[in-house]
């Protein structure tokens, strides 16, 4: 099974890839500037890397609601599920965007951030932690 994460968003969507051995590893990230061009890339990844099953973040609110960017992101995993046929997760990503600047240094988040670096690695930490999710109890690291 090979699986892609996806972090959309409005100006980059960010990309990882992982399979059954449950390693999440980030890609390049999709940042041209045209939507259309952007989603075509998108497909293009999917039949590249002849991706299984998708797995998308979910931006739910603090309080567990859904907000407008899920929305965004439920529309847009409909849209995955519609033109590629494929089953489409979608994951809860709250603060992973935070996670992945964490580990960055201050002066190069900008930089960092409009190359889609942020954005893959936050799809890597959502796409792990749908990989975790599925590892058996028995291969899951011990606390």
């Amino acid at each position: 099974m090979r699986f892609l994460g996806i972090d959309p968003g409005t100006k980059r969507i960010g990309l990882a890839s992982g399979d059954e051995l449950g390693l999440a590893s980030p890609l390049p990230a999709l940042i041209q500037v045209e939507p259309t061009v952007r989603w075509e890339a998108l497909l293009l990844e999917i039949r590249r890397r002849r991706i299984d099953e998708l797995v998308v973040g979910y931006p739910l609110n603090m309080d567990d609601s859904v907000g407008p960017k899920a929305k965004e992101s439920e529309v847009f995993a409909a849209k995955l599920r519609a033109c590629t046929g494929l089953l489409v997760h979608l994951i809860d990503e709250r603060l992973t965007s935070h996670a992945a600047e964490s580990t960055l240094p201050k002066h190069k988040l900008r930089e960092m951030r409009a190359s889609g670096v942020i954005d893959s690695r936050a799809a890597s930490i959502i796409l792990q932690d749908f990989l975790d999710e599925r590892r058996p109890p028995s291969l899951l690291p011990p606390e």
